[in-house]
């Protein structure tokens, strides 16, 4: 997918240094061991029928990395649900559709893979990456009360519809 300057994909293993970078240097976003992301990789979102599938996209300007996301599929079809575990951009190119083109690209992987819905956790102080989420479509659906730490923080649940008629 390419929007704005920059271009969305599948990641590989040659981008994992460099998702690793982006990531310990964004302090809200979550830190994940390589080999968490290895495996994301080398798995290429295979899975059997109730198992977890996972996804790692990039998004690059100039074959620079400028953020990535992370989502989840547990089962299949209009059973399974999508999560959005993880969303990161480089702080020059926030807000220039670059977290919403991942996340966008996320719900179509799941959307792909007949998930009726996609959800998510985000702090209740992180009100940017909600309005982000708001305004691609997603709502708030609850509250998990202290469930973030360093600080402590609640989480706002948060669900997109992908496929309303299988609901």
């Amino acid at each position: 997918m390419t929007t704005a300057g920059f271009f969305v994909r599948a990641a590989g293993a040659e981008d994992l240094a460099g998702v690793l970078e982006m990531e310990r240097g964004i302090s809200g976003a979550p830190h994940w061991g390589e080999a968490e992301y290895a495996g994301i990789v080398v798995g290429s979102g295979k899975g059997d029928a109730g198992s977890v599938r996972r996804c790692l996209l990039v998004a690059e300007v100039e074959g620079r990395l400028v953020g990535f996301a992370v989502g989840k599929m547990i089962g299949l079809g209009a059973e399974g649900i999508g999560e959005l575990e993880s969303v990161a951009v480089e702080a020059g190119a926030r807000r220039g559709g670059v977290g919403k083109a991942l996340c966008e690209a996320v719900a179509a992987w799941c959307r792909e893979l007949g998930a009726a819905g996609l959800e998510l956790e985000v702090r209740v102080g992180n009100q940017a990456a909600i309005e982000l989420y708001a305004g691609i479509g997603f709502v708030a659906v609850g509250r998990r009360r202290g469930y973030y730490s360093e600080p402590v923080e609640d989480a706002v649940l948060m669900r997109l519809e992908l496929n309303p008629a299988k609901n």
